[in-house]
Formats: C-alpha cells, sequence, structure tokens
C-alpha cells in the first residue's frame, strides 16, 4: 500500500503544472527596439508570493524596474524606465526561457525580447 501511495504522490509530482515551478533568478536579456536595433544585458526577477514578483533589467546602458506576475504559462511585467512605462508579455517555455513582446505607453510599435536563466 505505501509503495502505491509514493507511485501516487510521484505522478502528482510529475503532473504539476508549469505555474508551479520558480521563475525567479538572473537572466540574460536578448532583445530588439521598435526599429529592430538590438540590446543586450541582464535581468534580475525577485519573487513576492507564488504568482508576483518584482523584476529589474539593465540593458544598454538603462536600468528599469517593474512589478511582474506569472499565471501557468504566461508572464507579464509592468515597468517604469526613466519617465516612460512600459509593458511586457511572455511566454514560459519548457527550457525555462521567457519570450516576450514589449512596448511603451504612447507610443507606435513593439520590441521583442527573450529572457534565458543563467
Amino acid at each position: 500500500m505505501r509503495t502505491f501511495l509514493l507511485s501516487l504522490a510521484m505522478l502528482g509530482l510529475a503532473a504539476a503544472p508549469a505555474a508551479a515551478q520558480s521563475i525567479g533568478g538572473t537572466y540574460t536579456v536578448a532583445g530588439t527596439n521598435f526599429d529592430g536595433s538590438k540590446y543586450g544585458g541582464e535581468a534580475t526577477i525577485t519573487l513576492t508570493s507564488e504568482t508576483t514578483c518584482t523584476i529589474h533589467w539593465e540593458t544598454g546602458g538603462s536600468s528599469s524596474d517593474g512589478i511582474c506576475m506569472r499565471n501557468d504559462n504566461a508572464f507579464s511585467a509592468g515597468y517604469v524606465m526613466g519617465k516612460e512605462i512600459g509593458l511586457v508579455v511572455y511566454k514560459v517555455e519548457d527550457d525555462g526561457s521567457l519570450h516576450g513582446l514589449w512596448t511603451i505607453a504612447g507610443k507606435n510599435g513593439s520590441g521583442t525580447e527573450v529572457l534565458t536563466p543563467k
């Protein structure tokens, strides 16, 4: 009976949704601006609950800070960079990387960004 219960418990762990995986940590950033030019840097995600976090980017000689939230394989962040307010929406991939699109309030267009765990 104990073996059977252990097997059931292990199956439950294997079937845990992606949302249960931690995304906190440091990431390498690779992105493109609205005009297609490339940038890189580093981002740090700090968990504040099971689904919420703070995020800090150091990219292209500037820094920005935001709040973030995860729901299953969707991850989003609102951020401030200087006087500008932005939004980024990522898809959490199986390898732990985050692939997203970002924009800045009041501007046309969007950029892309990939965060790869370090």
